[in-house]
């Protein structure tokens, strides 16, 4: 069943009487200059189920936390904002089916949302063939790699071999140069397979094992004793609803005597540090998108997100101090609707028969400033790759916390053009 996340207004804009409504309240009274009072629809493609479920939840409500703020605002071209989401259980088949679904049956403007890169890669396709426009948040390498179309595009999110390119000169200096690698065996953990490892050794280093683990994988130890004796550094990558295990055992296994351990925050994303059996991560560090904890230089965007979305100084829901938040990604999702929106505008986006001059109004962006709408950093827009280059940030935690201790720059992420998918037809 398709479920409808609650932006402001939205349920007053479907009926026939929208007009009349839209004259008589107050807060409505922005849309009545726009050339159609219909919502601009944007189908949300999210991860409700599956593997993904965590991120999903929280990319909900990063999205709805976004429309509401662009809904009180005014709107896309004085249109308000509508969200279509549907669960594509995090599977490649389904997802597909999912944006068939918002090309056909939901007539949406736009998809949008999608994270995990095996399911990104068997929906891609279907947007494509539908010519819907299709802006995912998914950090894979699949996109810039010119694997995909010229619909789809990722402007609100960095992507694994950018990420893992910063990365790469700070392990090397500070930690150790022989590492092991363990990630998941798909898409996503194959991009830090291949990509760190050059990356490493364009430092002098080398990976001496790679552990590949099935992502749905639910225990890990019998992993470890594969990790050779001489690594200096573990680096560390795993997604999915059994990471708080993965990490537990981890720890059983090296005990006191661990090499030094890089990860990447996936391993945690919604797992409470604090949490019994993660004592051995203190003076650890990770790759984080975006700091979950709120730091001593802390903008005044990030204090505005984080209250927007309902997220308190630890990157746990105000709400409830055990819901911890996928805060290094969900960013992502609030920086994309915001794209679209600038896009739109600058498209002067009236309906599907535009969706053409979106793209390319899209692919003409360049310079992304820190702001409100994008309060991970700055960020430089590839128009040729449809793929976003930023800042990263790499954590070390300290007393239980994850403290910032390097930023990177965007010049550090970034790498040559592999497509220009602006040649491509549409």
């Amino acid at each position: 069943m398709t479920k409808l996340l609650k932006t402001s207004r939205r349920t007053l804009l479907k009926s026939a009487g929208a007009g009349a409504l839209m004259a008589s309240s107050p807060l409505l009274g922005r849309f009545a200059s726009a050339q159609s009072s219909e919502p601009i629809k944007i189908g949300f493609q999210q991860h409700s189920t599956g593997i993904g479920a965590a991120y999903g939840r929280w990319y909900g409500r990063t999205t709805d936390a976004a429309v509401k703020m662009i809904n009180e605002a005014g709107g896309i071209n004085g249109r308000p904002v509508e969200i279509i989401a549907e669960d594509d259980g995090t599977d490649p088949k389904r997802g597909a089916e999912v944006v068939e679904k918002f090309a056909n049956q939901h007539n949406c403007d736009v998809a949008f949302g999608t994270l995990f890169s095996h399911v990104v890669i068997g929906s891609a396709p279907a947007a494509g063939e539908q010519k819907l426009p299709y802006f995912v948040v998914s950090e894979g390498h699949h996109v810039a790699s010119g694997g995909l179309n010229r619909y789809t595009m990722q402007p609100g999110i960095t992507d694994v071999k950018s990420q893992v390119q910063a990365m790469a000169p700070y392990v090397a200096e500070n930690l150790g140069k022989k590492v092991t690698m363990i990630f998941p065996d798909f898409a996503f953990g194959h991009d830090h397979r291949d990509f760190f490892t050059a990356a490493i050794e364009a430092q002098g280093g080398e990976v001496l094992e790679h552990i590949a683990v099935p992502p749905a994988e639910t225990s890990f130890t019998k992993y470890f004793p594969k990790i050779p004796r001489d690594t200096e550094v573990l680096y560390h990558v795993m997604v999915g609803p059994a990471v708080l295990t993965f990490v537990k055992e981890l720890g059983e296994f090296f005990g006191p005597s661990s090499p030094a351990i890089f990860g990447f925050i996936d391993s945690l994303e919604a797992v409470d540090l604090a949490s019994p059996g993660l004592e051995f991560l203190e003076g650890t560090y990770f790759w984080e998108g975006n700091p979950r904890y709120a730091q001593e230089d802390q903008t005044s965007y990030d204090k505005n997100f984080r209250a927007a979305v309902g997220v308190d100084e630890n990157g746990a829901s105000v709400s409830d101090a055990s819901d911890v938040s996928t805060y290094a990604h969900m960013f992502g999702c609030w920086e994309t609707l915001h794209i679209i929106k600038a896009g739109m505008e600058s498209a002067d986006y009236q309906g599907p028969a535009d969706r053409q001059k979106l793209i390319e109004a899209v692919e003409a962006m360049t310079d992304m400033a820190e702001s409100d709408a994008h309060p991970q950093g700055p960020k430089m827009f590839n128009g040729k790759t449809h793929q976003v280059f930023g800042v990263q940030y790499i954590s070390k935690v300290e007393n239980g916390r994850l403290v910032k201790v390097h930023t990177t720059s965007i010049e550090d992420t970034m790498y040559p053009d592999e497509v220009d998918y602006t040649t491509q037809s549409f």
